[in-house]
């Protein structure tokens, strides 16, 4: 993992009094002493209205959580992201497809959460295999520092609100900082404004797979995913792994100072499906000072871009996610 132990643990201070009121806690059954709840739904059920945090120590949390309140903030009480999981294995054919099986929904502006992992295990429990969603995400403004998000097919859908068919989007900003996310075929999907810095994207065994899948559907539309001093890892046997494909006609992809792994295929990015080329003259690929075994500048799909110094300032997170309101969410701790 990516995360460093002194890293983490500056966070978790600063986060402990970034709030004002009392701190709701979760702790397993048993616990001695005794958290408030000992589910995260009940946590989340019982903060005020406009938010609060909620602070969760370690153990496993087996259940399905809905945060659908503005500025509710989940901290672990870890230096270690892994001693807090909140998992589920929802997807099998009892469910509504995909979009109905996150282990963690959040539509609520302004989430925060930091020192944990949300896991949607359904790949190891020996079911039907389907998409398995561990966060749904639509939450504006939203941070995610040192967290883990663990699943196979469609890890994390990063999104924003109301964008189907006719009904104008309202784009969800997002900023993800030394998380670590793994799957296999497009693990990170959906069409939020997401920037992902210093993260670990690791691809699981599966013959081949994708790292996104952008949905960006109009032109106009202002969502896209950038990855800005990521690194991408896999394991072992792990090959052609693709950085993208595009879900919808204007996907919109960025790696900019990221180390690609040698299982990146030297493609790069890929058709939706095997020879639907004309979605990828309308898609925006693009990179910027890619390193590693997996950057192969000259193997590159011939409609990706490449960026110059200052081409690629437009993709920094205080000028991506920035906004009318000029959000910077490197100051929230």
């Amino acid at each position: 993992m990516m995360m460093k132990t002194a890293l983490v643990a500056s966070l978790m201070v600063a986060s402990a009094g970034a709030q004002g009121a009392k701190a709701i806690t979760v702790a397993p059954p048993g616990s001695k002493p005794a958290g408030d709840y000992t589910t995260v739904q009940d946590a989340v059920t019982a903060a005020p209205e406009t938010g609060g945090e909620i602070r969760i120590r370690p153990g496993v949390y087996r259940e399905v959580v809905h945060i659908d309140k503005p500025n509710i903030r989940l901290v672990g009480e870890t230096t270690d992201a892994s001693k807090v999981v909140i998992v589920d294995d929802m997807g099998d054919p009892k469910t509504c497809g995909t979009f109905c099986s996150p282990t963690m929904f959040v539509t609520g502006d302004g989430f925060f959460a930091t020192h944990l992992t949300i896991s949607n295990d359904l790949s190891k429990t020996g079911k039907v295999r389907t998409q398995g969603v561990a966060l749904s995400i639509t939450s504006d403004k939203a941070v995610l520092r040192d967290v883990r998000l663990l699943g196979a097919q469609d890890t994390l859908y990063a999104a924003s609100k109301g964008c189907h068919g006719e009904t104008p989007c309202q784009m969800s900003r997002q900023y993800y900082e030394h998380c670590y996310i793994e799957g296999e075929v497009d693990f990170i999907f959906g069409n939020a404004k997401a920037e992902f810095e210093g993260c670990e994207l690791h691809s699981v065994t599966h013959n081949g797979g994708y790292l996104t899948a952008q949905s960006r559907l109009k032109p106009e539309e202002d969502s896209g995913y950038v990855f800005n001093h990521c690194t991408t890892s896999a394991d072992p046997g792990v090959s052609n792994v693709f950085l993208g494909r595009p879900w919808r006609d204007h996907a919109t992809v960025i790696f900019m100072n990221t180390q690609l792994g040698a299982h990146i295929a030297p493609e790069g990015f890929s058709p939706w499906r095997k020879g639907e080329t004309e979605i990828l003259k309308t898609a925006t690929y693009a990179e910027f000072n890619s390193t590693g075994p997996g950057a192969h500048p000259k193997d590159r799909e011939p409609e990706e871009k490449k960026l110059t110094a200052e081409e690629a300032k437009q993709y920094e997170t205080k000028v991506w996610l920035g906004g009318t309101d000029h959000w910077d969410p490197t100051t929230v701790k």
